[in-house]
């Protein structure tokens, strides 16, 4: 692809201008551990909603969710609860709040305010580390799979390159400078430097989406959707099988739908939803999304920031993933079918920008989709190096070291991590086999411990730490000895693993002491099982209110589950022009708006 150069000089621009910021901000952010990593706990909610908005739109998922809404039509919408998408649910609703009252740098930190500093305290804090490095490994490894096959694409020159010992392709080439660039400037910046330029992406971003909905409205007709797709790709509900055929349309989407093995969609929706509730209710994984709420000045600022990352994230990024899903459908089809079976479904969305996008856009577009790719690495980077600093070597190497060597070791760690994610992303067979097992092995490990940490008093640090071991260890075996099952599948076995390691370890051992559960409790205030603890601190201090808002938790959950949908799906019968269905949703979507704000928003306090 031959970019003008007006368009060169977007991207450079944008380049340019997300380093400098690196700068600006460094010496801000370098005062200390505090500012480093959590913007010393002064930086409004609503620009950390965008920010984090901004993390999740990245690149290598933006890819496949377009590859999906091509495959499986309006079904794709429900294909997501894979991660599951609808943990930003909880995490609105109740968990941001928990989290954030607790006032620590990390989430392994946290596992300290839960568990104690005993020997049973530092187990599961020393695996909860552990965790949060694996999971950036495999981030890493999809985002160096996605950006690299984004960029050959789009930009003109070969930096493949052949010295004997050396030797990588143009896509390895154009991902080790991009990620270069990314990880330089978030080192130099931290925090205050991720949500600066993570802002300033996201209005990129949403300009972009824009463009490419308006593009696609103005280009394709519902009437050209329908007779490019099979019967039942408009169709959002299904029966207990996917009823999708492609024979005649594009033969080669048969056995895409076979590898990926959806076909049976009733089960699938059944153990995305096992999953789903437990994993959601097992809070944020120990990454970006974690760091985000504990860098909210208060906890009912946490909760709106949740809430918002669901409303400035996804009718945008669905207008974009839609609008390039039909310009794909009806104008690239008869190139697929020329390909036969050597179609790489995760090459659409570039070709869709190569084909349909103006000049002087392309520069946008394209700075926009890198900039997703720079915010969500950024924030990796920046999350990951406080759990190596802050977790390892501050609590157990040199607890009283400078500020300026924490940083300074904070770098070192940002390296470190991106080196040996790197080498991952060299041996990764494609951006599904990532997804896959990160949402369905890897977060099978973490789920059972993690939903008991809130609800059960008497789950200890011992019982974390082999539940979290049996977990990742099942996450890790189990998947390769069942190759042909797809990973969702192979989630009750991880779950049940994991769950025994909990049970196990915690019967075994004495429970937490006194102290550290009721001041865990006290300061949380979760609902579940801790009536012993919450009898002894209403005893202790009459004047303590418990939190007896189940009820009305799970009556947002549900609706911010419809809500969170209908920003999905909107967008999508937007540009197939279905204006019945469009009409319903968004008639849904006003319906559950005014109910999150009158039994969520307006019951929010700190």
């Amino acid at each position: 692809m031959n970019l003008t150069l007006l368009d060169t000089g977007i991207i450079l621009g944008y380049i340019v201008l997300t380093l400098l910021f690196g700068f600006w901000v460094s010496k801000r952010a370098s005062k200390d551990m505090q500012a480093y990593f959590l913007g010393g706990n002064k930086i409004p909610w609503y620009l950390l909603g965008l920010s984090n908005a901004s993390g999740m739109f990245d690149i290598s998922g933006t890819m496949w969710t377009v590859t999906i809404l091509f495959v499986y039509g309006l079904k794709s919408a429900w294909i997501p609860w894979l991660w599951p998408v609808w943990n930003q649910v909880f995490v609105m609703v109740f968990l941001a709040i928990w989290l954030r009252r607790s006032g620590v740098l990390t989430g392994a930190q946290w596992i300290t305010f839960r568990f104690g500093d005993q020997t049973g305290g530092r187990l599961s804090h020393v695996i909860v580390t552990v965790f949060a490095v694996i999971s950036v490994f495999g981030f890493i490894a999809y985002f160096f799979e996605g950006i690299g096959k984004f960029a050959v694409i789009f930009f003109p020159w070969d930096l493949s390159v052949d010295q004997g010992v050396i030797q990588l392709t143009s896509e390895q080439s154009y991902a080790l400078i991009i990620i270069a660039v990314t990880t330089f400037y978030t080192i130099k910046g931290g925090m205050y430097s991720v949500v600066g330029t993570e802002v300033l992406q996201f209005v990129i971003m949403t300009i972009s989406c824009f463009v490419v909905g308006i593009i696609a409205f103005n280009n394709v007709s519902g009437e050209q959707v329908i007779a490019a797709v099979p019967p039942g790709w408009t169709e959002l509900f299904f029966s207990w099988e996917m009823d999708l055929d492609w024979t005649g349309y594009l033969d080669s989407v048969n056995k895409r739908i076979e590898d990926d093995g959806f076909g049976a969609m009733g089960l699938l929706l059944i153990a995305m939803i096992f999953k789903g509730i437990f994993a959601s209710l097992a809070g944020p994984v120990p990454s970006y999304d974690m760091q985000r709420v504990l860098s909210t000045p208060t906890a009912s600022e946490a909760a709106k920031m949740s809430g918002l990352t669901i409303l400035a994230l996804y009718f945008p990024r669905y207008l974009m993933i839609a609008g390039f899903a039909v310009l794909s459908l009806v104008y690239l089809t008869p190139e697929f079918r020329e390909m036969g079976a050597d179609i790489d479904f995760e090459t659409v969305l570039p070709l869709a920008i190569e084909r349909f996008i103006p000049p002087g856009f392309q520069g946008l577009l394209l700075a926009g989709l890198l900039a997703a790719f720079m915010g969500t690495f950024a924030a990796f980077i920046n999350a990951a190096p406080a759990y190596l600093v802050n977790d390892l070597y501050k609590k157990y190497i040199n607890p009283n070291a400078s500020s300026k060597t924490y940083i300074r070791y904070s770098y070192l760690a940002s390296f470190l991590l991106v080196a040996i994610g790197l080498i991952g992303g060299f041996y990764a067979s494609s951006i599904n086999s990532l997804t896959l097992w990160i949402t369905s092995a890897l977060y099978g490990g973490y789920a059972a411990a993690n939903a008991l940490k809130w609800i059960w008093w008497r789950f200890n640090g011992y019982g974390y730490f082999w539940g979290m071991i049996g977990g990742l260890i099942a996450a890790t075996f189990i998947p390769p000895l069942f190759p042909d099952v797809t990973p969702i599948y192979l989630f009750p076995v991880i779950f049940a693993i994991s769950l025994a390691g909990c049970l196990i370890g915690t019967y075994a051992t004495p429970a937490e002491d006194d102290e550290t559960l009721m001041n865990f409790y006290k300061k949380t205030n979760p609902w579940g099982f801790w009536a012993p603890i919450r009898k002894k601190v209403m005893a202790a201090d009459p004047a303590f209110v418990p939190n007896h808002s189940f009820g009305r938790d799970a009556f947002n959950i549900l609706v911010g589950i419809v809500w969170q949908m209908s920003l999905v799906v909107m967008p999508i019968y937007l540009l197939i022009r279905q204006s019945t269905e469009l009409a319903i949703t968004f008639l849904i979507f006003l319906i559950t708006t005014w109910l999150l704000k009158k039994y969520w928003w307006d019951k929010l306090e700190d």
